[in-house]
């Protein structure tokens, strides 16, 4: 549905005064009574009003002497044209109906020097079948799927080592990027930017799920690099409960986690991610006193995950108590519900379900993320 000229809009002119009477679109999830967003793309009363006007006249052309130039888009990328492109290896085939285990293919950079990274994007080949993807940063010293095959896909069921099957899904390597269908690439303000090391490796962690349709997928991730080294570097967090148990029929079941930041941080953004029974998702800063602030409410929906960021980057002390708070509804009432007489618990198909809070902080240019989690006092204890 192409919205580029008046003659592709005008037919759907009735349909989108009701998507945007309805603030179904633009697309915004984010409860307006907690916390200012950069990225917010919310129309005013006044806007709703004009464009149901002009559908209740009519629609009538207008004078085109009036209008916006014509925008011209990229034939691909929504950044600037990248500095490096990579690519996964090989495609990898989706078949046409079932399960698709998680799939991972690892790219060498061939960087020769550390590289910032201040914008980014994800293109999969084949956007209908990626459910999500993280895309991480692998340095040459890490040991994470060491004896992984690179240059090919593979699953964690493939590795031939039991231990390497459980650090496929548990790592403590940074993210580059996380995508998700509505998600739009990162771009971080002057100064700002995210880490790769000479050498290093991309590791993409694919899920794919299939629509009846057999494919391939070949994902491409791109790179625009700052144009001088950051004063500060930007990692990502997340607050995460593996634990959830949501009974059959519940309508509205909570699960919660709370961490404790472990050296000073400024926050840029929230990305929260839970599947088709997922409902709402909350940030809040749990104060001494017990108080509840709460930075993000979101009205959760599958098919737009979007990246919450902050008007105004929140500086956050060593100590802070952050807490993710996340409702599902597992009822008949949810009509994506797969299944609502089942015990669902976490896994990574969606008809399962995960809690997953992400969020971005910017920490000094030479803290990387296993510096961030020494404690102040655990660093004097080994001086």
């Amino acid at each position: 549905m192409p919205l580029m000229t008046y003659d592709q809009a005008r037919p759907w002119a009735v349909k989108i005064a009701a998507a945007v009477e309805m603030r179904m679109m633009p697309p915004w999830f984010a409860d307006p009574r907690f916390g200012h967003f950069a990225n917010d793309p919310s129309l005013s009363a006044e806007e709703i009003a004009t464009i149901g006007a002009w559908a209740d006249a009519g629609a009538p052309r207008g004078d085109a002497s009036d209008g916006p130039a014509l925008r011209h888009w990229g034939a691909t990328w929504n950044i600037p044209q990248p500095d490096v492109i990579v690519k996964m290896p090989k495609p990898v085939q989706i078949p046409a109906r079932g399960e698709v285990e998680y799939t991972y293919e690892i790219a060498a950079t061939h960087f020769a020097e550390d590289k910032w990274v201040q914008m980014v994007e994800v293109r999969p080949s084949s956007p209908a079948h990626v459910h999500h993807a993280v895309v991480y940063i692998r340095p040459p010293d890490s040991t994470w799927l060491r004896h992984a095959p690179v240059g090919a896909p593979f699953t964690a069921s493939m590795l031939t080592d039991p231990e390497e099957r459980r650090q496929a899904h548990e790592t403590t390597s940074d993210l580059l990027l996380v995508y998700a269908p509505g998600s739009a690439p990162d771009r971080w303000a002057d100064g700002m930017a995210k880490f790769v090391p000479a050498g290093s490796d991309l590791v993409f962690q694919m899920h794919y799920t299939t629509n009846g349709e057999a494919a391939s997928d070949e994902t491409s991730v791109g790179l625009v690099f700052a144009k001088s080294p950051p004063k500060q570097r930007v990692i990502t967090l997340q607050l995460n409960n593996h634990a959830l148990l949501i009974p059959p029929g519940a309508d509205d079941f909570r699960v919660e986690v709370e961490g404790t930041l472990p050296n000073d941080a400024t926050l840029l953004s929230l990305f929260p991610h839970m599947h088709l029974r997922g409902k709402r998702f909350e940030y809040d800063i749990i104060h001494d006193d017990r108080s509840v602030e709460t930075l993000l409410r979101v009205n959760y929906h599958f098919h737009w995950q979007l990246s919450y960021r902050l008007a105004e980057p929140r500086k956050l002390k060593a100590g802070t108590k952050l807490r993710a708070v996340a409702w599902y509804d597992n009822s008949t009432n949810n009509p994506h519900n797969p299944d609502p007489e089942k015990t669902v618990t976490w896994g990574d198909q969606t008809s399962q379900e995960m809690m997953v809070g992400f969020f971005d902080v910017a920490v000094p240019a030479g803290m990387d993320k296993t510096k961030f989690f020494i404690r102040a006092a655990e660093e004097k204890k080994n001086e």
